[in-house]
């Protein structure tokens, strides 16, 4: 007899692992989208550009390293941060708009 699990069981306590990470990711990008949120306010009531590319490159530098460093291809990771820094800029232009909107009236 072996103690080893079979193939099967095996691939589903990966899979349930797999579900757990996921939702910590949901989870964890809530809680960013929670924060750029308060930021795009805040940029709004001060009339701040949406966009701060000196920021997004050096967060691009940073996310780099730390895929590196975590043996994760940092092409990868850009390409992830890059989607998030895009829905992040459409919300910031999104609240500007509804604030700019706001005030006209």
């Amino acid at each position: 007899m072996t103690d080893q699990p079979s193939p099967t069981d095996a691939l589903q306590d990966l899979r349930r692992s797999i579900d757990n990470i996921d939702a910590a990711l949901v989870a964890m990008l809530a809680e960013r989208f929670r924060c750029t949120k308060a930021v795009g306010a805040l940029k709004a009531r001060y009339g701040m550009p949406p966009a701060d590319p000196a920021r997004e490159a050096r967060q691009i530098t940073r996310l780099r390293t730390l895929a590196e460093d975590a043996h994760l291809d940092p092409d990868f990771a850009e390409k992830f941060l890059n989607f998030i820094i895009h829905e992040v800029i459409r919300h910031h232009e999104a609240i500007a708009k509804k604030s700019t909107d706001i005030s006209a009236t």
